[in-house]
């Protein structure tokens, strides 16, 4: 089972039909909307501050989404895949998007809706990632426009398999 704990009273809320795997972390302040996942070994630490979340985001495994006390939050829209072993720290992500995997995106930073970070990438402290864009690098850089059919077939296309790998551990 999950591990679930309260900080300052204060439980993780989770949507609708959401997965959680035997040994994901979720603590504090956490929101989230419906058919979320959280995979094997990531970690949710709505301790310092909070953490919100859409729907249909997944957190895969090994990743990390934290904040900054008195600081920043962390708020991310619907349909995001947070890839394995990458960080998600104290930002806001707009809908439609995707981070690779080993990728770090640091305090305040904000990523437009239908933007891909490629894996491995730093995205700095109080950057603003353009919407329609790949962002690679360290640290991270737009290295191009992404199409309508390229956020369809990579961003939206992820973000519902998870829904549907959930279901497959759930059935177990």
């Amino acid at each position: 089972m999950a591990l679930l704990l309260p900080i300052n009273n204060i439980l993780p809320q989770f949507g609708q039909n959401c997965f959680l795997a035997p040994n994901s972390t979720i603590v504090g302040d956490v929101i989230t909307g419906d058919d979320c996942s959280f995979w094997f070994n990531a970690v949710v630490r709505g301790d310092v501050n909070f953490i919100k979340m859409g729907n249909k985001v997944n957190v895969q495994d090994g990743a990390c989404i934290h904040c900054t006390f008195e600081k920043c939050g962390t708020t991310i829209g619907n349909n995001v895949s947070i890839g394995h072993h990458a960080i998600v720290h104290g930002c806001t992500l707009h809908d439609n998007v995707l981070v690779g995997m080993g990728a770090i995106i640091m305090d305040l930073a904000v990523v437009h809706s239908n933007t891909i970070i490629a894996a491995g990438a730093v995205v700095l402290e109080n950057t603003i990632c353009e919407p329609n864009s790949i962002y690679a690098g360290v640290p991270a850089k737009k290295v191009k426009d992404i199409s309508g059919e390229l956020v369809k077939g990579q961003i939206e296309r992820i973000a519902n398999n998870y829904v549907k790998y959930a279901e497959w551990y759930k059935g177990s």
